[in-house]
């Protein structure tokens, strides 16, 4: 028998009643000799894992057997937390005084026990099976000769006691970054050393930069790494050139933010008859970034790159992400071109992908382009341009619509963007626009980014998907219950297409109640992720669909452009295709990690500036809507701002009020007043905790909701 965790836990199961010693097990599953190393190794690791429990007198059970669970900790400002696991239904909630010693993010062990609430399991953590925190961001303050670390992040309840020794250089009122070495305990806080200073508490930047290093983002590239980036020339080869498609002489251009350095993709259009050819040209990365090199290494561990109002941190150092592998106007640059031939109706006759060499000759920015396209001049350079922009402005518009006849579901749900002054305060924040040039580069990396999926697939080759699954069945009838007091519906919740949902969509649009049946659709579905199988994207439509066009900021792209040149002129043998397949889902779920840590990092770096541009306005009167109804109140997003605030059930005090969590509502007890996910309210803002990222408001009244349509 070989020895693994399944085979071990599945004898275990079947052949022990009683925790046992491990020679105990070893005897009873008639263990050689040879083997009960590597047996004693293995147990110790379930142990560690939470798979077994080890007891008093060194004896290994099953957790289920003693009602134990293991899991992760989501602790809560206020000290209880409550138990993830990976098992299904709800999670375990452990009350304050039976946390024992541990923290926000441990791994435990916890006994169920009975609680108040039978629809509620309760806990207590009988064990700390991994510290998962190493090192915590906060606030240094000092007391006497020693100071004391008060956390950033409210779900670590310990303040850590920085003796003299470990201040290193921390003073009162700064962020500090502090190494964990004495965990707490019932007898003593916990005890650190000061491993960073990371700057002062005041300056707005460097609340960021502690949010960046709350969630382990890598901000500094290695030495290795650095040397690497250095040693690539910053111009291209004329023997780099040789074999490629010289498309240097072509009207290839670029269109992207206004701030935007990293230029991955650019395009290109030819007239055909009554039909055309795009081209979509991607930066070459995988030309620079080898496999396996310092540079490949450090991609995969950071896996995209991450987003903020005020910078960025590069999956990929600025010596390629900024200047050799972006695709500036008037250099050479070496791409990976798609070529889709259209016909009229824009239904795709071909494709053909190369490797090919193109210079810019432009950048345009997605206002200035869209202007053009609104019918403003245009500057003389830009003569031989515009009948290109202006066919391309056709062509996605024939795309786009197909796209969603098709069964792509359009949530049209603004975001914000916040602009930061040259002091690092927020300046302004407001939704963001998308115009014609927005959807006319979209629609293009769309059919790019399908096209390449589908010539993978044709080919046999094992690739890296973008899926995105079909919505719970559970979710989707409680959403379908509740859009029918506006009228809508889907026509059944057991396994809709995506058709079906693109059209309750349309059906909504121009309705007071647009805006909620998007936030509660898109709150139905399934996160879109990385994987190594293809179940097809459901909410694009698409059959096949894989991430191509972004191989500078995305790790996923990358790996795709390698399979794309690896098997351009051979075939995949069944053999490779096995192996290949097996390193693809290691790749996917570690890219999908990534990409929900970053998202994690952006999305509370955006509450945080939020927060901070709030905190001069207390006082101040806003119109906004309900965006999210809670047993504790209700979330209010304020007009224009795109800012998100909390009205506590606690300043309601005209009634009592009970939360029905199907129908998103409060609703008062002794009268018909009700607050309703969708309706337009007037607030006043309160408080700001720039600390806990909190914005609290407090209600004037309710405004008129036009009523809905039927």
């Amino acid at each position: 028998m070989k020895l693994t965790e399944s085979a071990i836990l599945h004898l275990i199961q079947k052949k022990t009643s009683r925790p046992m010693k491990i020679s105990e097990m070893a005897k009873a599953f008639s263990l050689p000799s040879a083997s009960r190393g590597e047996f004693r190794n293995i147990i110790k690791g379930m142990a560690h894992n939470g798979t077994l429990i080890r007891l008093k007198g060194n004896r290994y059970g099953l957790p289920d057997e003693m009602n134990l669970v293991p899991g992760i900790l989501n602790g809560h400002p206020d000290g209880y937390a409550f138990l993830i696991t990976d098992k299904p239904g709800k999670d375990v909630f452990i009350s304050r005084t039976k946390m024992r010693d541990a923290m926000n993010g441990d791994q435990v062990m916890v006994r169920i026990e009975a609680g108040k609430d039978a629809d509620r399991p309760e806990g207590r953590v009988v064990r700390v099976l991994e510290r998962k925190t190493k090192t915590l961001i906060g606030i240094y303050e000092t007391f006497g000769r020693e100071g004391w670390v008060v956390p950033s992040d409210p779900k670590f309840i310990h303040e850590i006691f920085i003796p003299l020794k470990w201040r290193g250089g921390g003073r009162d009122g700064q962020i500090v970054c502090a190494e964990i070495v004495d965990y707490p305990t019932s007898q003593h806080a916990p005890t650190g050393r000061i491993v960073e200073v990371i700057g002062d508490s005041s300056d707005p930047r460097v609340e960021v930069q502690s949010l960046l290093r709350k969630h382990h983002i890598r901000l500094a590239f290695p030495e290795s790494v650095q040397q690497e980036a250095a040693a690539i020339p910053s111009f291209i080869g004329e023997d780099e050139c040789q074999g490629r498609m010289d498309l240097r002489g072509e009207l290839i251009f670029t269109i992207d933010g206004e701030k935007a350095r990293d230029f991955d993709d650019a395009v290109s259009l030819e007239r055909m008859g009554d039909g055309c050819r795009l081209g979509v040209h991607i930066a070459d990365v995988g030309h620079y970034v080898l496999e396996d090199s310092p540079l490949d290494k450090e991609a995969y561990e950071r896996g995209t790159s991450l987003y903020y109002p005020d910078g960025v941190v590069p999956m990929l150092p600025v010596e390629l992400s900024n200047d050799i592998c972006s695709l500036k106007p008037g250099v050479d640059r070496l791409t990976l071109s798609v070529f889709i031939d259209f016909n009229a109706e824009g239904e795709v006759l071909g494709r053909r992908i190369c490797e090919s060499v193109i210079k810019s000759r432009f950048r345009l920015t997605y206002n200035q382009a869209a202007k053009w396209l609104d019918g403003e001049k245009a500057g003389d350079e830009y003569a031989a341009l515009l009948p290109t922009l202006f066919q391309m402005l056709k062509l996605s518009r024939k795309l786009r619509q197909r796209r969603f006849q098709s069964g792509s579901v359009d949530f049209n749900i603004p975001e914000p963007v916040i602009q930061i002054d040259k002091d690092g305060a927020v300046e302004s924040i407001a939704a963001a626009e998308h115009n014609d040039a927005h959807h006319l580069i979209e629609e293009f990396m769309l059919a790019a980014n399908q096209e390449v999926a589908r010539h993978l697939d044709s080919k046999n080759v094992p690739f890296l998907h973008r899926i995105h699954e079909a919505p719970d069945e559970e979710k989707l009838t409680k959403f379908n219950s509740f859009v029918k007091t506006f009228g809508l519906r889907l026509p059944h919740t057991h396994k809709p297409s995506s058709r079906d949902l693109q059209s309750l969509v349309k059906r909504a649009k121009g309705r007071p109640e647009e805006r909620v049946v998007s936030i509660l659709l898109l709150r139905s579905m399934k996160k879109a992720r990385y994987s190594e199988s293809d179940p097809g994207h459901f909410c694009l439509g698409f059959e096949h669909y894989a991430h191509f066009t972004s191989p500078i900021r995305r790790y996923p792209d990358l790996v795709v452009h390698r399979l794309v040149k690896a098997y351009q002129r051979r075939k995949c043998a069944v053999k490779e295709a096995k192996r290949l397949y097996s390193t693809l889902a290691d790749i996917a779920r570690q890219s999908t990690d990534a990409e929900i840590k970053a998202l994690q990092a952006e999305r509370e770096i955006t509450s945080l500036r939020q927060a901070q541009f709030m905190a001069d306005k207390i006082g101040s009167v806003y119109s906004g809507h309900i965006n999210g109804v809670t047993a504790f109140g209700f979330f209010v997003e304020l007009e224009g701002l795109l800012v998100e605030g909390l009205v506590h059930i606690s300043s309601l005090r005209d009634d009592y009020y009970i939360y029905f969590e199907d129908e998103h509502k409060l609703q008062a007890q002794h009268s018909p007043k009700q607050f309703r996910i969708g309706e337009a309210v007037k607030v006043k803002l309160t408080g700001v905790d720039i600390r806990k990222r909190q914005i609290d408001f407090s209600l004037i009244e309710k405004l008129p909701s036009p009523s809905p349509g039927r």
